[in-house]
This record gives structure tokens, sequence and C-alpha cells, in this order.
């Protein structure tokens, strides 16, 4: 396995983990805070928990971003540069 390989699918593995991550949280966060609870202190803990999937979500979009860059950057520098051309005498 080549470095640009390891490179994409590490990435691949982040990115796919942290948004189940943000799926899972968003999910239990709407749980608690629709549940027949009476406290308001359990439905605050619902809502801190959708907020910050949602601050989650934002931060996995940029970072997958600059996993995106990193990704290209790899890939450009790892392809073999072309031989230069050889002059020709006539």
């Amino acid at each position: 396995m080549d470095i640009i390989a390891l490179i994409k699918d590490l990435i691949n593995k982040i990115v796919v983990v942290s948004w189940l991550l943000f799926l899972l949280t968003w999910i239990i966060g709407w749980a608690i805070k629709g549940a027949p609870i009476p406290s308001s202190k359990v439905r605050r803990v619902g809502q801190g928990l959708i907020e910050d999937a949602i601050w989650g979500a934002f931060w996995v979009a940029i970072g997958t971003s600059i996993f995106w860059l990193i990704t290209y950057i790899s890939s450009a520098l790892g392809t073999a540069m072309p031989n230069p051309p050889t002059p020709q005498l006539p």
C-alpha cells in the first residue's frame, strides 16, 4: 500500500466515524429533549447535546474540507514527475 492510498483510507475512516458520532449525538439529544419527563434539566441536557452535535457537524465539515485538501496535495506530490527532455544532437 502506498502512502497516498494509506492517507485516503485513513481520512475516509475518520470522516465516516465522525459523521456517525454526530448522528448518534443528534438522535440521542432529540430523544432526551422530546422525552415525556417533566424535569426541565433533562430537556436542557438534550438541547445541549443537539447544539453540540450541530457544532460538531460544522467542524466535521471544515475538517473534511481540510482532509480533502491534504489528500489532493499528497496525490499531486505523490505522482511521479516525468523525465526531463533530453537534448538531441543534429
